[in-house]
């Protein structure tokens, strides 16, 4: 398939470089101009604004957006809504509010643009393994993309999840179910860093160990493993743990559904405290966020 990525972030740049690599054509848009001529040397093709992306693209035009949540998306919504013609599909695919799509589709349906919501994971190791991708809106219009989902995920990983803001949803209760798994690493090791074998222990043996079998083993704890490597006592990050705003919309929607979620919420409220001390399981959350994201981290 031919489609117009726009956003060349951590995200969107090796999103369009999964699909390169699948076969698909790539018009490749990003406010920076120089990101966009680093990806045309990789095979895609170029566009420097809005319009000539969207004359480059076969009808119905099929545009995916990699962009940070909020205003930017709803600007080139904007943009977006006055070049593109009936018929033609935009894919959001950043960390949207579910809210957001619901009132995003009602408002593209007037000009006959279909839209889909799609909550994607994968940070920065999706290039190479794939991305999990959660999607919502239109059926028929999903099914029509399945070429474009079966390239950027692993095997059975993309799945429709029903009508628009579906797939954001699951995205946001994805990332709440990860703050809480994350914490209890954090405690876990800060209790082993607190103990009279602290300073023996090899935390990043002990994270190889854990995921030889038993039944914490887990992804994450392989990220930990590799930061452990690297800085062994995490003393070169400091324990500053930001949040991208899917943790408090998932606490929200457990206090408007009525769902105990002590757990999720707890450790959202743990990263607001990691800004004012440098707790040792803040400084494991944070060198997580780092290696699966590649998210920054503020150096001791």
């Amino acid at each position: 398939m031919k489609i117009g990525m726009i956003g060349l972030g951590r995200m969107g740049m090796n999103m369009a470089r999964r699909l390169i690599l699948g076969g698909h054509q790539i018009v490749a848009y990003n406010r920076t101009p120089d990101k966009t001529e680093g990806l045309v040397k990789e095979g895609a093709e170029g566009a420097f604004s809005l319009r000539e992306l969207v004359k480059k693209l076969p009808a119905p035009k099929v545009v995916w957006l990699m962009l940070p949540a909020g205003k930017p998306v709803d600007d080139h919504l904007e943009q977006l809504r006055s070049l593109l013609s009936p018929g033609d599909i935009i894919v959001e695919g950043g960390n949207s509010r579910y809210k957001d799509d619901i009132r995003r589709v009602e408002t593209l349906k007037e000009s006959g643009i279909h839209y889909l919501d799609a909550g994607v994971s994968g940070g920065i190791w999706g290039l190479k393994v794939g991305y999990c991708t959660m999607i919502g809106g239109e059926e028929q219009i999903f099914h029509h993309l399945e070429p474009i989902l079966q390239t950027l995920a692993p095997k059975d990983g993309y799945m429709y999840c029903g009508p628009p803001g579906a797939g954001h949803f699951v995205k946001m209760i994805h990332n709440g179910i990860e703050y809480g798994m994350m914490q209890a690493y954090g405690e876990g090791f800060a209790l082993l860093e607190a103990s009279p074998y602290g300073q023996t222990l090899d935390y990043g043996r002990i994270s190889h160990l854990w995921n030889q079998g038993s039944v914490i083993r887990s992804w994450l704890l392989e990220l930990l493993e590799d930061a452990f490597a690297e800085d062994p006592r995490l003393e070169t990050i400091t324990g500053h743990v930001d949040d991208s705003g899917e943790g408090r919309w998932t606490v929200e929607a457990a206090i408007d559904s009525g769902v105990a979620a002590p757990v999720i919420t707890m450790a959202l409220f743990q990263r607001f405290q990691s800004r004012k001390e440098n707790a040792f399981e803040n400084r494991v959350l944070a060198a997580l966020r780092r290696e699966f994201g590649g998210h920054a981290v503020q150096k001791s």
